[in-house]
């Protein structure tokens, strides 16, 4: 049993395909898949089930791939404490960050930890919070940025900015008249929203459940964009209003007048933005200086 054939089983696990976790592992496939025939028969158990359509894992190597997993994390602890041991800040770190952050922080994020850590580049990526969960889990991703609340297994977070909301409105709209924006008036309003799957889509539905329900009863429905920069040109073209976090608005990115943002009548929503890592990782130091850099990012 080596570490490189449980390398190959976590990958076959998580792809559900030869090809796929081959190339996940820079190996050809031929080499995968004896690689797991040999560890199978050493084992005297199956695996796997194939078929000619699909990969599928065995109930007992559900158990094994998981087990795989906690070696292959313990392997990188120690390699990353002898690493760490050298210097913390020297070395590559994988960064994740959700889609309606990663945008808007990455290029003031980004200068900051290149200053004050040059050897440390950063590997980075964007996705869905529940997908970022399952790599920071299986050691794929070193930090994740995501935004509060957020509770895992063996993980620790820590806040490191609150972000307001802000109405964002259309050239003439009637709503420009007014200081700040009632969350009463949104149901009324041609409201786009992003789709199912993002949290910050919950988020604003959580501050105004009056959204989520006509006076019929009815779910209300939405214009919905696939990312909030979507949402920020659909306001531009006219088809209606959004709600953005402050630092995703840009609305000087376009003509003066074109967009516009107003407040939330106070008590105002926001997020709490924060990192989050597995308490096993060995280098806090890491953790701090990107709180660091965070700190003094300029982002609204």
């Amino acid at each position: 049993m080596t570490l490189s054939e449980l390398k190959y089983i976590v990958a076959l696990a998580q792809q559900r395909h030869f090809g796929r976790a081959a190339q996940h592992c820079f190996v050809s496939q031929p080499t995968l898949s004896v690689a797991i025939k040999k560890l199978e028969s050493e084992l005297g158990i199956s695996l796997f089930e194939r078929s000619k359509s699909a990969v599928s894992v065995t109930p007992v190597g559900e158990q094994i791939v998981r087990q795989a997993q906690v070696v292959l994390e313990g392997v990188r602890s120690l390699q990353d404490i002898a690493e760490g041991g050298k210097d913390q800040l020297n070395g590559p770190v994988k960064m994740g960050a959700i889609f309606t952050i990663g945008p808007y922080l990455y290029p003031h994020l980004i200068p900051q930890v290149q200053q004050l850590a040059p050897n440390m580049p950063l590997y980075i990526e964007e996705d869905y919070t529940r997908n970022l969960r399952r790599k920071l889990r299986d050691g794929e991703l070193d930090v994740i940025i995501i935004a509060l609340p957020f509770t895992e297994a063996d993980v620790v977070s820590k806040a490191l900015y609150d972000e307001p909301f802000e109405v964002l409105l259309p050239k003439q709209h009637p709503w420009l008249k007014h200081k700040t924006i009632d969350p009463n008036l949104l149901p009324n309003s041609n409201l786009m929203l992003l789709g199912d799957g993002h949290c910050f889509r919950d988020q604003v539905l959580e501050y105004c459940p009056a959204l989520t329900k006509q006076p019929n009863g009815q779910l209300s429905t939405f214009t919905q964009g696939s990312s909030l920069e979507t949402l920020r040109h659909m306001v531009a073209s006219g088809m209606g209003i959004t709600v953005l976090p402050k630092s995703a608005t840009g609305a000087s990115s376009y003509a003066d007048g074109m967009l516009e943002t107003r407040p939330f009548k106070r008590p105002a929503p926001s997020r709490t933005v924060a990192i989050a890592w597995r308490a096993s990782f060995p280098r806090p130091k890491v953790i701090d200086l990107i709180s660091q850099a965070a700190g003094l990012c300029r982002l609204f």
